[in-house]
């Protein structure tokens, strides 16, 4: 890993001479292609309010991560995570609620436990940095983790892509070809948890699920079939990673916030795209 981010040090620009750009961009493209996957699906699934909550929700495991006494919060952060996932899925089968409903209460309590938590003592501003995140400040050793996050949520979203793909168009034809709904829809809410957890601290609460959503809704504005939709989203996902990161070297802004602003702008051109498509047929 190491080696890789040494040898973005040849690259003829200012950027590149500097350690912590280079492990940014090498974070950003490691991850914008899981990313697009993973939103394709959400966007697919009607999930993008999940996904959100899910987001809101680490708060609540940071905050029994500090309760807990724990050095770091990560696990109590990703356990926390995966508890009210499940939770959600579970309680939307079982009462048969709208998913709207379950998630936007299961968000508020959990909104609203972790900032007691966290603001036990008048501490919350010492951990307001996950509000924002700080991509310039992930590590090699950080990357590390990122490259086996993306391997193996990557690696299963790929095996399962067109069985998850089915669930989100109808579910009860899924159920007539034989597949285990409820087991498939568990695998994808903790491949979404484990992808939202794990880049909290460098993307941002509130940030987050627009970075996920945003290169698959443009996407979609796009693609004709499913193979564009997926090539698109992984495009849009890598230029918005990239050019956001540049821009926010060269602009001195926040980097998660600007790569935001980027794919923004890619879905106001899909809108025009698509625009200009229909009025011409």
């Amino acid at each position: 890993m190491s080696h890789m981010i040494d040898s973005l040090a040849n690259l003829p620009f200012e950027w590149a001479r500097y350690e912590f750009m280079r492990n940014a961009l090498l974070a950003v493209i490691l991850v914008s292609p899981l990313f697009a996957l993973m939103g394709t699906l959400v966007v697919n699934n009607r999930m993008a309010f999940f996904s959100d909550a899910i987001g809101h929700a680490s708060l609540t495991g940071i905050g029994l991560g500090v309760l807990l006494g724990l050095a770091d919060p990560l696990f109590a952060l990703v356990g926390f995570a995966l508890l009210l996932g499940i939770g959600i899925l579970a309680i939307y089968r079982l009462t048969r609620a709208s998913m709207d409903t379950v998630i936007s209460l299961s968000m508020s309590f959990s909104i609203a436990l972790g900032v007691v938590l966290l603001s036990r003592g008048g501490n919350f501003n010492r951990y307001s940095h996950y509000l924002i995140g700080d991509l310039l400040s992930i590590t090699p050793h950080e990357i590390g983790w990122l490259c086996a996050t993306v391997v193996i949520v990557g690696g299963g979203l790929l095996l399962f892509y067109n069985r998850i793909l089915l669930i989100g168009i109808n579910e009860s034809l899924a159920r007539s070809r034989g597949l285990n709904v409820w087991w498939i829809q568990v695998l994808f809410v903790l491949s979404i948890v484990m992808v939202v957890t794990m880049n909290l601290s460098w993307v941002g609460i509130l940030i987050i699920n627009s970075l996920l959503i945003l290169p698959a809704a443009a996407a979609r504005n796009l693609a004709g079939n499913t193979r564009q939709y997926v090539f698109f989203a992984v495009a849009i996902a890598l230029i918005s990673g990239v050019g956001g990161l540049l821009v926010s070297y060269y602009a001195d802004t926040a980097s998660g916030a600007t790569i935001v602003l980027v794919a923004m702008g890619f879905y106001f051109l899909t809108l025009v795209v698509k625009a200009l498509r229909q009025r011409v047929q």
